[in-house]
């Protein structure tokens, strides 16, 4: 990753959680700790970030009332040759005139680039999703009403009246932080809610994750690995987590990042 892009991913870390660790803008960049804290000392000296112990943080205090988790420009670019890939992957299980729920995330955006030719009617509660498919294509977009969380680009509500008891869907495809043997977790106990009641929605759960997310934990389940029906990641994942997922009777689809970038590539030429 280009150092532009890692002072970009930091700047916009640490504004989300006021302090970040080294070893979390590793994760983020796929840097080593020695180059994040050469970044963190150049953006120091330039007066954008505070330099702390172990990390960085922000200039000026996050806005309240955010959600836990990334923002959406901060993780956008991360493994975006895999996401690519999987969401590739996930609109081939698609047919004409499908309903499909869609959940707010980043793997879950990069469906739009392959759905411009569809004509299916998508719910989803990100923003992000909804503008770009009502601009680049002819698939009817619901969303439901709610409170638009700007970093993560969602529309969430509380309330049952918001639309979403009145879409039914034969897939509802999700991004998760994390898969473990407990199931599919999730960073922020408003996002679980949301999506629980648009799983109520949908017969089948296809769960959209790279590789890097079977090994990563949060203290919140969404739900067990006995309701996902699917899940697609790429060809980065251990075997150890393919026999998980296996076991636990799900289809699992695995996504070539390295066919996906080549296609891209020679789409561009």
């Amino acid at each position: 990753m280009h150092e532009r892009e890692r002072h970009r991913i930091i700047l916009s870390a640490v504004q989300e959680k006021s302090v970040v660790t080294i070893q979390d803008i590793s994760e983020l960049t796929e840097a080593s700790e020695a180059t994040i804290r050469r970044d963190i000392a150049a953006l120091h000296v330039q007066g954008k970030i505070r330099r702390v112990r172990g990390g960085a943080e922000a200039v000026h205090p996050p806005q309240l009332g955010n959600l836990a988790g990334r923002p959406f420009r901060v993780s956008e670019s991360v493994n975006i040759d895999k996401k690519r890939s999987i969401a590739r992957a996930a609109v081939d299980l698609c047919d004409p005139g499908d309903a499909i729920i869609i959940n707010g995330g980043t793997t879950t955006f990069q469906m739009v680039h392959y759905m411009a030719a569809h004509r299916m009617q998508v719910m989803t509660n990100s923003f992000a999703i909804a503008e770009h498919l009502v601009k680049h294509s002819k698939n009817t977009v619901t969303v439901p009403g709610g409170v638009i969380y700007r970093e993560q680009s969602l529309i969430l509500s509380p309330f049952d009246n918001d639309a979403i008891r009145n879409f039914y869907a034969r897939r509802f495809f999700i991004g998760a932080q994390g898969v473990g043997p407990l199931g599919v977790m999730e960073a922020d106990a408003q996002i679980i809610q949301s999506e629980q009641k648009l799983m109520h929605q949908a017969d089948e759960l296809v769960v959209m994750v790279d590789s890097s997310k079977f090994h990563r934990r949060s203290s919140l389940i969404l739900c067990p690995l006995d309701r996902v029906s699917t899940v697609i990641t790429d060809d980065g994942i251990a075997e150890g987590s393919v026999r998980m997922i296996e076991d636990a009777g799900i289809k699992l689809v695995i996504a070539s990042a390295v066919s996906q970038a080549k296609e891209d590539s020679s789409s561009v030429a």
